[in-house]
């Protein structure tokens, strides 16, 4: 009896076909609501055309589409650089830093038998009691927690500080006649880093009417690092705390120090 060669799935095609799948997801999470989106989807029904060309022996067009393709690697790169590198961020940050193999627990072991000690913790009971302060006050604050990913090209553009918490030195800072309330401060390895920050703002659309630029810089932020970012709107004095392109919106200071906590 004839039967169908190519009707032979193997396991491997269900592997494969759940790994592509995964990868498109991640990269459309990436870049919905962002112009990005526009451009993926005319570059997917290029690809959907040359695939129909070739399938119907369409020379004379399959021959350019094909010169399309061959170069579109390189056209994607130049494209979605800034995608990718998100990507890859996700990839890095969210995955691998939760695996027990992962290349920054194999170099922490290492340290500590050179007697490195490791991270330094800090108690967030200052910074949420300066927010709260800021959010009656409806003082604007714009605070970025350090993490693991580096974040010097940001501190960079502020004012260096180093000093320690403190519910006083983080309401002078962003206080309204200061000369650093504008932009961002950091907190690093437990002590207040830097201040008067310059963020990346995020190019999504679909962002809520209510968040305002601190909001958008906190989101941008969030999208290239794996930081936590806390907001204090001027506008309302509502609390929001940014990961990873989240935004838990309009949260109490009870909120605010069991999500830090948990997170950190």
């Amino acid at each position: 009896m004839y039967q169908l060669a190519f009707i032979s799935p193997r396991f491997l095609d269900l592997v494969d076909i759940l790994i592509v799948a995964f990868l498109l997801y991640q990269v459309y999470n990436l870049i919905k609501g962002s112009p990005a989106i526009n451009i993926f989807a005319g570059i997917f029904a290029l690809y959907l055309l040359w695939l129909v060309v070739q399938a119907l022996n369409m020379e004379l067009l399959g021959s350019i589409l094909g010169q399309v393709i061959g170069v579109g690697v390189l056209a994607l790169i130049i494209l979605f650089q800034q995608e990718i590198r998100k990507f890859l961020l996700v990839l890095g940050t969210r995955y691998l830093r939760k695996n027990k193999l992962s290349l920054d627990k194999f170099f922490f072991n290492l340290s500590k038998g050179s007697g490195s000690s490791g991270k330094v913790m800090f108690n967030p009971s200052q910074l949420v009691n300066a927010c709260s302060n800021m959010s009656s006050s409806r003082t604007g604050a714009l605070i970025v927690i350090g993490r693991q990913s580096d974040l010097s090209m940001y501190t960079d553009t502020g004012v260096h500080i180093n000093a320690e918490i403190s519910e006083a030195i983080i309401e002078s800072i962003f206080f309204k006649n200061s000369p650093m309330h504008d932009g961002a401060a950091f907190i690093i390895n437990g002590r207040l880093h830097s201040a008067r920050c310059i963020l990346p703002i995020t190019d999504k659309l679909n962002i809520p009417e209510n968040y305002g630029m601190r909001h958008r810089a906190a989101l941008g932020l969030s999208e290239e690092s794996d930081a936590l970012i806390v907001v204090v709107s001027e506008e309302t004095g509502k609390i929001s705390l940014v990961e990873e392109g989240q935004v838990f919106y309009n949260i109490s200071s009870a909120e605010l120090m069991h999500l830090i906590q948990q997170k950190l």
